[in-house]
Protein backbone atom coordinates (compact mmCIF):
# COMPACT_ATOMS: atom_id res chain seq x y z
CA UNK A 1 0.00 0.00 0.00
CA UNK A 2 1.44 3.34 -1.35
CA UNK A 3 1.84 5.76 1.71
CA UNK A 4 2.55 9.41 2.28
CA UNK A 5 3.91 10.72 -1.12
CA UNK A 6 5.11 7.45 -2.59
CA UNK A 7 1.58 7.63 -3.95
CA UNK A 8 2.91 10.75 -6.12
CA UNK A 9 5.97 9.22 -7.45
CA UNK A 10 6.56 10.13 -11.19
CA UNK A 11 3.73 12.23 -11.37
CA UNK A 12 4.50 15.41 -12.83
CA UNK A 13 1.92 18.49 -12.94
CA UNK A 14 1.81 21.84 -14.03
CA UNK A 15 2.98 24.67 -11.82
CA UNK A 16 3.60 28.33 -12.04
CA UNK A 17 6.21 30.05 -9.87
CA UNK A 18 4.80 31.98 -6.92
CA UNK A 19 6.79 35.07 -8.00
CA UNK A 20 3.78 34.91 -11.02
CA UNK A 21 1.22 35.07 -8.73
CA UNK A 22 3.09 38.27 -6.78
CA UNK A 23 3.10 39.78 -10.04
CA UNK A 24 -0.35 38.95 -10.88
CA UNK A 25 -1.32 40.52 -7.45
CA UNK A 26 -1.37 38.11 -4.20
CA UNK A 27 -4.63 37.59 -2.41
CA UNK A 28 -6.36 35.75 -0.04
CA UNK A 29 -9.45 33.58 -0.34
CA UNK A 30 -11.05 34.57 -3.57
CA UNK A 31 -10.33 37.04 -6.31
CA UNK A 32 -12.53 38.26 -9.30
CA UNK A 33 -11.00 41.38 -10.36
CA UNK A 34 -9.16 41.08 -13.71
CA UNK A 35 -9.58 37.72 -13.94
CA UNK A 36 -9.37 37.52 -17.94
CA UNK A 37 -5.86 38.91 -17.68
CA UNK A 38 -4.60 36.78 -14.55
CA UNK A 39 -5.78 33.76 -16.53
CA UNK A 40 -4.03 34.37 -19.75
CA UNK A 41 -1.44 35.15 -17.31
CA UNK A 42 -1.26 31.85 -15.79
CA UNK A 43 -1.85 29.80 -19.25
CA UNK A 44 0.40 31.21 -21.40
CA UNK A 45 2.54 28.46 -21.79
CA UNK A 46 6.16 30.70 -21.02
CA UNK A 47 4.27 30.92 -17.68
CA UNK A 48 4.19 27.41 -16.68
CA UNK A 49 5.96 24.06 -16.96
CA UNK A 50 5.69 20.52 -15.49
CA UNK A 51 7.34 19.82 -12.52
CA UNK A 52 7.67 16.39 -10.18
CA UNK A 53 4.45 16.18 -8.09
CA UNK A 54 6.73 15.07 -4.92
CA UNK A 55 9.12 18.41 -5.06
CA UNK A 56 6.02 20.40 -6.38
CA UNK A 57 3.97 19.62 -2.59
CA UNK A 58 6.59 20.46 -0.26
CA UNK A 59 8.03 23.47 -2.47
CA UNK A 60 5.56 26.54 -1.65
CA UNK A 61 7.85 28.76 -4.19
CA UNK A 62 5.75 27.24 -6.74
CA UNK A 63 1.81 26.79 -6.81
CA UNK A 64 -0.01 23.44 -8.72
CA UNK A 65 -2.67 25.09 -11.05
CA UNK A 66 -6.09 23.14 -10.31
CA UNK A 67 -9.34 23.38 -11.78
CA UNK A 68 -11.80 23.35 -9.25
CA UNK A 69 -15.35 22.81 -10.78
CA UNK A 70 -19.01 23.55 -9.44
CA UNK A 71 -21.51 22.03 -10.30
CA UNK A 72 -25.05 23.67 -9.87
CA UNK A 73 -28.48 22.74 -10.80
CA UNK A 74 -31.28 25.58 -10.59
CA UNK A 75 -30.22 26.88 -6.75
CA UNK A 76 -28.71 23.38 -5.62
CA UNK A 77 -24.84 22.80 -5.61
CA UNK A 78 -23.19 19.54 -6.43
CA UNK A 79 -21.44 18.34 -3.27
CA UNK A 80 -19.62 14.56 -2.47
CA UNK A 81 -17.22 13.70 0.74
CA UNK A 82 -13.81 12.75 -0.43
CA UNK A 83 -13.09 9.15 0.53
CA UNK A 84 -9.86 7.18 1.35
CA UNK A 85 -9.16 6.56 -2.25
CA UNK A 86 -8.63 10.39 -2.62
CA UNK A 87 -5.49 11.25 -4.15
CA UNK A 88 -5.12 14.25 -1.48
CA UNK A 89 -5.04 12.16 2.23
CA UNK A 90 -5.01 15.71 3.88
CA UNK A 91 -8.81 16.47 2.78
CA UNK A 92 -10.04 12.81 3.57
CA UNK A 93 -13.49 12.38 5.24
CA UNK A 94 -13.88 16.23 4.26
CA UNK A 95 -17.18 17.44 2.34
CA UNK A 96 -16.16 19.15 -1.19
CA UNK A 97 -18.31 21.36 -3.83
CA UNK A 98 -15.30 21.06 -6.09
CA UNK A 99 -14.12 18.73 -8.67
CA UNK A 100 -11.14 18.78 -10.51
CA UNK A 101 -7.39 17.86 -10.03
CA UNK A 102 -3.93 18.94 -11.58
CA UNK A 103 -2.44 18.96 -14.71
CA UNK A 104 -0.54 16.56 -16.21
CA UNK A 105 1.46 15.23 -19.28
CA UNK A 106 -1.14 14.03 -20.99
CA UNK A 107 -3.02 17.30 -21.62
CA UNK A 108 -0.63 18.23 -23.98
CA UNK A 109 -1.77 15.49 -26.58
CA UNK A 110 -2.29 16.22 -29.79
CA UNK A 111 0.12 19.25 -29.63
CA UNK A 112 -1.83 21.02 -27.06
CA UNK A 113 -0.49 23.92 -25.16
CA UNK A 114 -1.65 26.37 -22.89
CA UNK A 115 -5.31 27.05 -22.76
CA UNK A 116 -6.02 24.39 -24.93
CA UNK A 117 -4.07 21.72 -22.72
CA UNK A 118 -5.44 23.46 -19.61
CA UNK A 119 -8.91 23.29 -21.10
CA UNK A 120 -8.57 18.98 -22.20
CA UNK A 121 -7.62 18.81 -18.63
CA UNK A 122 -10.84 19.77 -17.12
CA UNK A 123 -12.91 17.64 -19.86
CA UNK A 124 -10.56 14.78 -18.71
CA UNK A 125 -11.00 15.14 -14.80
CA UNK A 126 -14.63 15.84 -15.31
CA UNK A 127 -14.97 13.00 -17.73
CA UNK A 128 -13.04 10.67 -14.71
CA UNK A 129 -15.14 11.47 -11.64
CA UNK A 130 -18.14 12.17 -12.71
CA UNK A 131 -21.36 10.78 -15.07
CA UNK A 132 -23.32 13.57 -16.05
CA UNK A 133 -26.76 13.31 -18.25
CA UNK A 134 -28.15 16.45 -19.42
CA UNK A 135 -25.98 19.27 -21.65
CA UNK A 136 -23.80 21.71 -19.07
CA UNK A 137 -22.80 24.89 -19.64
CA UNK A 138 -19.49 26.55 -18.31
CA UNK A 139 -17.55 29.78 -17.19
CA UNK A 140 -14.12 30.66 -15.20
CA UNK A 141 -15.89 33.04 -12.28
CA UNK A 142 -12.57 33.27 -9.88
CA UNK A 143 -9.04 32.69 -8.72
CA UNK A 144 -8.40 30.41 -5.07
CA UNK A 145 -6.02 30.94 -2.98
CA UNK A 146 -5.26 29.86 0.76
CA UNK A 147 -2.47 30.14 2.37
CA UNK A 148 -3.52 29.10 5.66
CA UNK A 149 -2.79 25.53 5.20
CA UNK A 150 -0.13 23.57 3.62
CA UNK A 151 -2.33 22.08 0.99
CA UNK A 152 -3.25 25.30 -0.02
CA UNK A 153 0.30 26.86 0.03
CA UNK A 154 1.51 24.78 -3.08
CA UNK A 155 -1.76 25.11 -4.99
CA UNK A 156 -3.68 27.66 -6.76
CA UNK A 157 -7.74 27.37 -8.00
CA UNK A 158 -9.32 27.91 -10.95
CA UNK A 159 -12.94 28.25 -10.09
CA UNK A 160 -15.48 26.76 -12.75
CA UNK A 161 -19.33 27.34 -12.44
CA UNK A 162 -20.83 24.68 -14.39
CA UNK A 163 -24.55 24.82 -15.09
CA UNK A 164 -26.78 21.91 -15.70
CA UNK A 165 -29.99 21.17 -17.01
CA UNK A 166 -30.97 18.11 -14.76
CA UNK A 167 -29.27 16.74 -11.61
CA UNK A 168 -28.86 13.33 -12.92
CA UNK A 169 -25.12 13.00 -11.90
CA UNK A 170 -23.29 10.08 -10.35
CA UNK A 171 -19.76 9.26 -9.11
CA UNK A 172 -16.92 7.52 -10.96
CA UNK A 173 -14.59 7.15 -8.55
CA UNK A 174 -14.98 5.56 -4.95
CA UNK A 175 -12.98 9.31 -4.42
CA UNK A 176 -16.34 10.84 -4.46
CA UNK A 177 -18.59 9.41 -2.04
CA UNK A 178 -21.65 10.48 -0.93
CA UNK A 179 -22.94 12.35 -3.55
CA UNK A 180 -25.62 14.83 -3.71
CA UNK A 181 -26.90 18.18 -4.19
CA UNK A 182 -28.16 20.58 -1.36
CA UNK A 183 -29.34 24.20 -1.64
CA UNK A 184 -26.80 27.19 -1.53
CA UNK A 185 -28.73 28.05 2.11
CA UNK A 186 -27.81 24.40 3.84
CA UNK A 187 -24.15 24.30 2.35
CA UNK A 188 -23.69 28.07 4.05
CA UNK A 189 -25.35 26.89 7.04
CA UNK A 190 -25.34 23.31 9.09
CA UNK A 191 -23.27 22.10 6.27
CA UNK A 192 -20.40 24.72 6.43
CA UNK A 193 -17.74 23.44 9.02
CA UNK A 194 -17.35 20.02 7.23
CA UNK A 195 -16.60 21.56 4.18
CA UNK A 196 -12.43 21.42 2.96
CA UNK A 197 -11.34 25.31 3.30
CA UNK A 198 -11.56 25.59 -0.57
CA UNK A 199 -15.02 25.16 -0.65
CA UNK A 200 -15.73 26.57 2.67
CA UNK A 201 -14.10 30.14 0.43
CA UNK A 202 -16.03 29.47 -2.80
CA UNK A 203 -19.70 28.88 -0.75
CA UNK A 204 -18.99 32.51 1.23
CA UNK A 205 -17.88 33.91 -2.06
CA UNK A 206 -21.77 32.21 -3.56
CA UNK A 207 -23.26 33.47 -0.74
CA UNK A 208 -22.18 37.09 -1.51
CA UNK A 209 -19.69 37.23 1.26
CA UNK A 210 -22.26 36.33 3.76
CA UNK A 211 -21.37 33.78 7.22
Amino acid sequence: MLTGMSKYAGEEVLVVRRALLDEIGAFQGIQTAGLDGAIQRLLDPQNHFFMDRVAAEDDASHKQLIPYCIFRCGGRLLHYTRGKAGGESRLHAKISVGVGGHINPIDTGNGRTGPAAYHAAVAREIAEELEIASPATQHIIALLNDESNPVGQVHLGIVHLIELQSDAVSSREDALTDLGFAPLADLNGGLFDRLETWSQICIRHLAGGTR
